[in-house]
């Protein structure tokens, strides 16, 4: 039998947004304004939380922390390199920085579904035990939630990413994407993805069907716990504890489960729109939405302005 002969692609070329230079030159700005934007916002929730003792000693607000330094992190890894492409129309990017960027992206993605259900298990402490919540979310339990949460996103990420580096380009090195992701790069194999492909329905059952899980049964008792309360002014108050970890649970899940859990020959093209909901939108809301409806947040963030003004 003949040996089929496969070219060695050392370079990937990524598709984009649009091929538009006058597009282009708007998506550059826009882009740009949004991630200077996320950066702001989510390095002031971070600032915040470190500068204010009592903040900073919060489970809830150590946990938001670290989902704002996610959120700055997974914006960081895919974010600069579009910029590039829109701005210098270099769309292409090496074998090695495809695959760094894939490990990464996917690596703080799944960091914060674990982070977001840790989030969801400090609020069904918090409100449907009360009295016991200093005993059981402990500092020592927060660490190993959050450490948790960070590893298994990194360990995910090299399952997958090392079966990414196991297939073959032959055909083409054109990815019909703005960033280096899984399932458009499981399009241009030349090779069997099916390994690939039932590892990520697979794993996405533990890394993100489990985490949704577990924050929907944690909102079941919440729900059933702010009932029981007598008072219509206690069960709003206590319910807008919960309403922003909620909201960005719902803009993070229902973008994830579009993207991802379908079969790679069904992407369609509007993929992009819910990436860039995603990695871009989402980061972006995140520092304003705890920002605005975090009573606490505001008063800490007013607190260390003041004292710099004083200064």
């Amino acid at each position: 039998m003949k040996k089929e002969n496969f070219t060695s692609v050392t370079y990937f070329v990524l598709q984009g947004l649009s091929g538009v230079p006058q597009i282009q030159s708007f998506l550059c700005v826009l882009f740009f304004l949004i991630y200077l934007l996320t950066l702001l916002g989510n390095s002031i929730i971070v600032v915040t939380i470190l500068l204010d003792n009592t903040l900073s000693n919060a489970p809830m607000f150590m946990f938001l922390s670290h989902l704002s330094i996610l959120d700055m992190c997974y914006t960081t890894v895919t974010l600069p390199k579009m910029l590039s492409t829109l701005l210098l129309s270099d769309r292409s990017i090496s074998y090695t920085g495809c695959f760094l960027q894939l490990f990464f992206f996917i690596s703080f993605g799944q960091s914060e579904s674990f982070l977001l259900a840790v989030m969801a298990y400090d609020r069904y402490t918090a409100i449907c035990y009360p009295l016991y919540y200093m005993d059981i979310v402990t500092k020592r339990v927060c660490v190993s939630l959050t450490v948790f949460s960070w590893f298994s996103g990194f360990l995910n990420s090299a399952l997958h990413t090392g079966l990414a580096t196991r297939l073959t380009f032959c055909s083409s090195n054109q990815i019909d994407h703005f960033f280096c992701d899984i399932t458009p790069l499981l399009k241009i194999s030349c090779v069997s993805t099916l390994l690939n492909e039932v590892v990520i329905y697979v794993a996405g059952v533990f890394v993100v069907f489990t985490p949704f899980l577990c924050i929907l049964v944690s909102y079941v008792y919440i729900i059933h716990a702010i009932l029981k309360i007598p008072s219509a002014t206690g069960q709003h108050k206590t319910f807008s504890t919960c309403s922003s970890h909620l909201t960005v649970v719902c803009m993070f899940y229902c973008t994830v489960l579009l993207m991802y859990m379908r079969p790679a020959s069904y992407t369609q093209d509007y993929d992009k729109i819910f990436a860039l909901l995603y990695m871009f939108v989402t980061p972006l809301l995140n520092p304003f939405i705890y920002g605005l409806r975090s009573k606490e947040v505001k008063k800490a963030f007013k607190k260390v302005l003041k004292m710099n003004y004083c200064r």
